[in-house]
């Protein structure tokens, strides 16, 4: 089931508001986890066993690490085997098919070996990277361990976040499990939320997909500059509209999770650019992996070192394909380099041509990104820098589309926003923004209406 679809919007979303609202607070979050169970069941019900035997995992495995330090015995061996259990559950369903893939390109003497057809469950990079931070956390006595299953299983589940993010880690809601107040405001706030992030999916990433898709097929250099940025933009409407539909849907029910967006494209740095962009997940990779190597503590080489893994395995979390580990060492080449000296010389340069540039080579990262076929991500990447002319259709199309790609790429950045703070003290502004919201909306179900199914890109994470 997705946000963006009829059934979500007019039959489980009130569904499960009435039932919450009308349930005695004791028993708010089992209704919580017994919707957010038939949320993810909707769509692939043989792989919920798998999500709940993660909540198990972790669940068993952070009260016997709570356990033996309160005994004064070591939990490490404990820790390692829960995080083992969770990174084997993900390893087997992302990357078995890819290591047996690479073994057989590798060594022939496997050729004959039989690669099986697994499918992967939606959103378990998600969930099992969530469930493994709160054992972490628990190891490193920064939280107590949830002793409630069904508390326990309500964070992992819960279903705004479940899906695709943001990674919310336990010790950013644990009080809020059991202690949160939902409020009028909240809720209406959450309201808004969801609505621009609706908006922001079917208004403006689908359409910019379609437009991706269609300049793909279409010779010349501007279709492919168009293409491109109609790409960049689908890209980050579709995964930041996704986190403000779940961060709204959150604070409907009194939870209040940290943005995982920043008006990324903006940025005028990579570094920036990564503060901005799915920030749980640089949070993630930045506490749990990159700080216990090392971090930048010991020496500048062992830091290059420490962002050369940790990017790898960033890409690598992305996708079981070896795009996804050059998309990721490529920015780590860039982050190294502008700590070495890019961003030295970057403060000479005009903040414009500094914006550019870094929208430049983004854009390009996407392209690692999008394409699995290194022969494919060649050939378009020539079309770039190879002058060639766009037929008739390519240019009736990007001059029918090019409203909307500067809408996209106008509502991208934050001009709309601080227009709105602007007069946000006016009596008027109220009624405005209601007004903006309803207007939204409205297109969103004729929206719905006309377009066919398309889910979410980081569905396949």
């Amino acid at each position: 089931m997705v946000f963006s679809s009829q059934v979500f919007l007019f039959l489980f979303l009130p569904a499960v508001l009435l039932c919450y609202y009308i349930a005695p607070r004791r028993w708010r979050n089992p209704v919580l986890l017994c919707f957010s169970l038939l949320f993810y069941a909707w769509g692939e019900p043989r792989y919920l066993a798998v999500m709940l035997f993660v909540i198990l995992v972790n669940y068993l495995g952070a009260l016997a690490v709570a356990r033996r330090k309160e005994r004064g015995r070591g939990a490490g061996g404990v820790l390692t085997l829960t995080l083992a259990l969770n990174l084997a559950t993900l390893f087997y369903f992302k990357y078995t098919a890819f290591f047996l893939r690479s073994l057989q390109a590798a060594l022939p003497v496997f050729s004959e070996l039989s690669i099986p057809r697994i499918v992967l469950p939606i959103g378990i990079s998600f969930y099992i990277f969530q469930s493994m931070s709160y054992t972490v956390d628990v190891y490193r006595e920064a939280v107590e361990p949830q002793r409630n299953l069904l508390d326990f299983g309500t964070y992992v589940s819960l279903f705004p976040q479940l899906i695709a993010g943001p990674i919310v880690r336990y010790r950013d809601v644990a009080d809020q499990l059991r202690q949160r107040r939902e409020s009028l405001s909240g809720f209406a706030a959450g309201v808004g939320l969801f609505v621009i992030g609706l908006g922001k999916k079917l208004l403006l990433a689908n359409p910019m997909g379609a437009l991706w898709e269609a300049l793909q097929l279409q010779p010349g250099t501007a279709a492919a500059w168009m293409g491109m940025a109609a790409y960049t933009l689908q890209l980050y409407f579709d995964f930041s509209g996704y986190s403000d539909m779940a961060c709204g849907l959150g604070r409907m029910f009194g939870f209040e999770f940290l943005p995982n967006f920043r008006y990324p494209y903006v940025s005028e740095s990579i570094t920036e650019f990564w503060r901005r962009w799915h920030i749980s997940l640089s949070a993630w990779f930045r506490e749990y992996v990159y700080i216990p190597l090392g971090g930048n503590r010991r020496g500048l080489p062992r830091q290059i070192l420490n962002l050369a893994i940790v990017w790898a395995l960033t890409g690598l979390w992305h996708g079981a394909s070896w795009n996804f580990v050059l998309w990721g060492l490529y920015y780590a080449v860039l982050l190294i380099a502008e700590k070495l000296f890019l961003l030295r010389l970057g403060e000479k340069l005009p903040r414009l041509l500094r914006h550019l540039l870094v929208l430049l080579a983004v854009s390009v990262g996407w392209m690692l990104f999008y394409f699995e076929d290194l022969a494919a991500l060649g050939a378009f990447l020539t079309r770039l820098v190879t002058p060639a002319a766009s037929g008739g259709y390519a240019a009736d199309l990007m001059l029918s589309y090019l409203p909307m790609l500067l809408a996209a790429a106008f509502a991208a950045t934050p001009a709309a926003a601080k227009l709105y703070e602007r007069v946000r003290g006016k009596r008027w502004a109220p009624w405005l923004r209601l007004g903006g919201l309803a207007l939204v909306f409205l297109l969103c179900v004729a929206a719905l209406a006309s377009q066919s199914y398309n889910p979410f890109i980081y569905f396949r994470f």
